[in-house]
């Protein structure tokens, strides 16, 4: 029998989610949100769900808001490890959850800010994380090194279909974790994926961004460009010890598999002579969530079912959010 969601307290605000894919504009969003509900007299604070952002000097690279301008509006779990430190969605969970938990005890508005998909619904959802063994999870990245992510699709389909047909097959961490997780355990890893029916506090709120894909892959090149210029070789050559990737530099702080690896680029490299590649949206499902009040959350997460293109602003956030009116 699947567990029933926790009740907020009326007296506590709702937790908000504000979610979608890379450059769809939700730091800035989150900022207006945070002021404009300031301005009416409620306070609001920004929870970081962007995986990358949780390491320290990761900075122009993950486009994290700059202190400078914030505007005064307190960000959590920020800067939170040394690029040396392993992350684990559970740990993660357990640090934004207490935070969430202390910035609605204040009366404030935790808006959950962030694209990582698994980060984000760890927190909404009841998602529980077995133990982990580095010596499974590194002989498994040895095969997908020597055999490709083929062959451990294979695996994973042949001893737990249901977390095959579920997991993105180009997300080769997730892949990962569940072989470890059905080897460490003896259990199917999809025996969990249900936890996204089951919500963390009830009447949640969550909003997605979604961005026509022209104008988004405009931006993401605007991004990366204006990336170069700040000086993200440089950032990225002041975490690496002797120049590469090695180790202690950890497995979760490093670019996965197909994805643009910085530290290659000779400091004559210029971001016009990067290899592109094309966005794709991720897969969408039908299904939907009870007990998680859903406004277009879209491209990133469709369990509400439906989409509403890109937002305007409510002209005011308290009513959206079925706050109390002064």
């Amino acid at each position: 029998m699947a567990a029933e969601a926790l009740p907020t307290p009326l007296a506590l605000p709702p937790l908000v989610a504000l979610v979608g894919a890379t450059g769809t504009g939700k730091s800035n969003l989150a900022l207006s949100v945070a002021r404009e509900l300031g301005e009416s007299g409620v306070a609001a604070e920004i929870i970081n769900a962007d995986a990358m952002q949780l390491y320290r000097g990761m900075d122009i690279g993950t486009a994290k808001v700059p202190e400078s301008q914030r505007g005064g509006i307190p960000h959590h779990v920020l800067d939170i490890w040394e690029v040396t430190r392993e992350a684990t969605v559970a740990d993660y969970q357990s640090i934004a959850r207490a935070a969430i938990r202390d910035v609605q005890s204040r009366g404030a508005v935790p808006l959950l800010v962030g694209g990582s998909g698994l980060y984000v619904s760890a927190v909404l959802y009841e998602f529980e994380f077995p133990g982990t063994d580095p010596a499974v999870r590194a002989r498994l990245e040895e095969r997908l090194e020597a055999e490709g992510i083929e062959v451990l699709l294979s695996d994973l389909a042949a001893k737990d279909p249901l977390a095959a047909a579920a997991i993105d097959p180009k997300n080769t961490r997730r892949v990962i974790r569940a072989l470890e997780v059905i080897e460490v355990t003896g259990t199917p890893f999809g025996a969990g994926l249900d936890a996204e029916h089951r919500p963390w506090q009830e009447g949640t709120l969550v909003f997605g961004l979604h961005r026509d894909r022209e104008g988004l892959v405009e931006a993401l090149d605007r991004r990366v460009l204006a990336m170069w210029e700040e000086g993200f070789v440089d950032e990225v050559r002041g975490l690496i010890p002797a120049g590469d990737l090695s180790p202690p530099v950890s497995s979760t702080a490093r670019p996965p598999p197909g994805r643009l690896d910085i530290s290659r680029f000779s400091s004559t490299s210029s971001g016009r002579s990067v290899n592109r590649t094309p966005f794709k949206a991720p897969r969408r499902s039908p299904d939907a969530t009870p007990g998680v009040r859903c406004r277009g959350f879209d491209e990133i997460n469709t369990r509400c079912g439906w989409t509403v293109k890109t937002p305007r602003h409510p002209s005011t956030w308290r009513q959206r959010f079925g706050l109390p009116t002064r």
